[in-house]
C-alpha cells in the first residue's frame, strides 16, 4: 500500500466527514419530528373526511421522506466507515485496487470508497 495520506489533510476531510454527520443526523432528527408532527395531526377536528388529493399528497410527501432519509442513512455508513478508516490509516485509499485516491474525489465525496475509475467500472456493471 501507497504512503499514508498527508496528516494535515487528513484532519481536513475528518473535520469535513464529521460535519456531514451532525448534518446528517440534523436532517434525519427534524424528519422524525415532522412525521410525528403529521401523525398527530392527522385528527380532523370538522368531522369531515379528508380529500382524497390530500390523502395522496400527504401519501406522496410521506413517501419522500423515507427516501430522503434511507439515502441520508446510507450516506451516514459511508461517513462513519470512512471515519473508521481514518482511525485505522487506510482513509484515502481505494478499497478495491488498494490505491490513491485522487484528492479531487476526496475535497468532492470525503467518504468515497473507491477511486473514481473503480467506482465508474462498478456503476457500469450496476455493482454497490
Amino acid at each position: 500500500m501507497p504512503d499514508k495520506v498527508d496528516a494535515k489533510k487528513v484532519d481536513v476531510y475528518k473535520k469535513l466527514l464529521l460535519q456531514i454527520k451532525a448534518q446528517i443526523n440534523g436532517d434525519i432528527r427534524s424528519m422524525s419530528n415532522e412525521s410525528e408532527g403529521d401523525q398527530n395531526d392527522k385528527g380532523d377536528l370538522s368531522g369531515h373526511a379528508m380529500h382524497m388529493a390530500d390523502v395522496a399528497t400527504d401519501m406522496y410527501d410521506r413517501e419522500f421522506n423515507l427516501s430522503l432519509a434511507s439515502n441520508d442513512r446510507e450516506i451516514l455508513q459511508k461517513v462513519n466507515a470512512a471515519l473508521d478508516r481514518i482511525e485505522k490509516g487506510t482513509y484515502g485509499f481505494c478499497l478495491k485496487t488498494g490505491k490513491r485516491i485522487q484528492e479531487q474525489r476526496l475535497k468532492a465525496l470525503p467518504y468515497a470508497e473507491y477511486s473514481l475509475e473503480v467506482q465508474e467500472e462498478m456503476d457500469r456493471k450496476g455493482e454497490r
